[in-house]
């Protein structure tokens, strides 16, 4: 197959590639700052280069990647006071991913892989494919929704990410995990010499509105940014898409 983006192929390679069993991936990302070193696609970036990464392997076209996305929380992505951060209303999410959805199963797709990069998006993804298949036309479909597969991660990488002071998924944003993969994958987007590690004047496990100027911090990292290195990123890369792989086989078979 000549490639597997679809905003690189026509309708004629497309249908082909239906007709032969092709799966389709959509990367969900997110346009959110990510602090002074990473750009503000780096969620959307990272669902895409790991969607290219599955499609071969695994028979999937790689869906042209969703950027507008849920609002950022002020504790698992900064909040939406940031310049460059944009979040859809809920509902207006939900509608346009099922359309999308429902789209590609109209065009005969079977194998639909839903691949998230932002953690707030979880629920409503989960929400518009259900919604996409409540009406019971498409019972030859089936889809298979993913974080990214940091939970998975063995103890000995986390240990090695983070030592002692792992400060759970959310704070590490734009932390060590993401800025690692960048370093490895996209180093022409890291401005390293600007990371810093940082964090918000206040770690709590709730939300209040209107946003605190304590629940956010000053840079938009959350944790320690400059702890992360090409090596590591390496690492992370490899453990997640084994893991992902693992899970395309078993659900969705070639």
């Amino acid at each position: 197959m000549r490639t597997r983006k679809t905003w690189e192929m026509t309708w004629f390679e497309i249908k082909d590639a239906i007709a032969d069993n092709a799966g389709i991936i959509i990367p969900i990302g997110a346009t959110e700052q990510h602090g002074p070193h990473l750009p503000i696609a780096t969620d959307s970036i990272v669902a895409t280069e790991t969607a290219m990464a599955l499609a071969e392997e695994n028979n999937l076209l790689v869906a042209l990647p969703i950027t507008y996305t849920c609002k950022s929380r002020p504790q698992t992505g900064g909040g939406m006071n940031f310049i460059g951060t944009h979040g859809l209303k809920g509902q207006t999410f939900i509608d346009m991913l099922c359309q999308v959805i429902e789209g590609y199963m109209r065009h005969g797709f079977k194998r639909i892989v839903l691949l998230n990069g932002h953690m707030e998006n979880s629920n409503f993804i989960y929400d518009a494919a259900y919604q996409s298949m409540e009406d019971g036309k498409h019972g030859d479909v089936k889809i298979v929704i993913f974080e990214m597969a940091f939970d998975e991660f063995p103890e000995d990488l986390m240990k090695d990410l983070f030592g002692d002071d792992f400060p759970g998924w959310g704070y590490d944003h734009a932390g060590i995990y993401e800025t690692s993969m960048f370093l490895y994958k996209r180093p022409d987007l890291v401005q390293f010499d600007r990371a810093v590690d940082d964090r918000p004047g206040e770690m709590v496990w709730y939300d209040v509105l209107p946003i605190p100027d304590s629940f956010t911090s000053e840079s938009g990292c959350l944790w320690k940014a400059k702890h992360a290195t090409p090596e590591m990123g390496k690492r992370v890369w490899e453990a997640q898409l084994a893991k992902l792989n693992e899970a395309i086989k078993k659900e969705l078979p070639l």
